[in-house]
């Protein structure tokens, strides 16, 4: 995997056909989406839930997502807030392991950490 600058990287070089190369906030992105996709994430630290993530812009969804790539692995931390009544390290896992094989799915690359913060419990407003 090459690395055109800090910020876009080679996910496919055929040499024949061309580059298919991905930026830091489309990696942020799919974290995002993954991670919000989970029963019992309310959203992220950045205000981001599953009903917004489509609509929301690149720079939103970058928002509680941290990616870094070296050498095609990504190491990924993501700070959510969880909804009240779930169990935190069994929904932290589940974040985990969807963030993990979303953006292996999607960009070939090997995910080596998906570190996961809570820095809220949301309780549902009452109807």
């Amino acid at each position: 995997m090459a690395v055109k600058n800090k910020n876009i990287y080679t996910v496919y070089d055929d040499h024949t056909i061309g580059t298919v190369e991905v930026a830091d906030e489309v990696l942020c992105a799919i974290a995002a989406i993954a991670a919000t996709e989970v029963d019992g994430v309310d959203s992220l630290a950045g205000g981001i839930t599953h009903e917004k993530a489509p609509k929301a812009g690149m720079r939103a969804l970058s928002r509680g997502v941290k990616v870094e790539v070296n050498e095609g692995t990504i190491a990924v931390r993501l700070i959510v807030i969880m909804k009240y009544g779930y169990n935190i390290p069994d929904t932290t896992l589940k974040v985990q392991e969807k963030v993990k094989s979303a953006l292996e799915e999607m960009t070939d690359f090997q995910v080596s950490d998906v570190s996961v913060s809570v820095a809220d419990v949301q309780v549902e407003a009452a109807k």
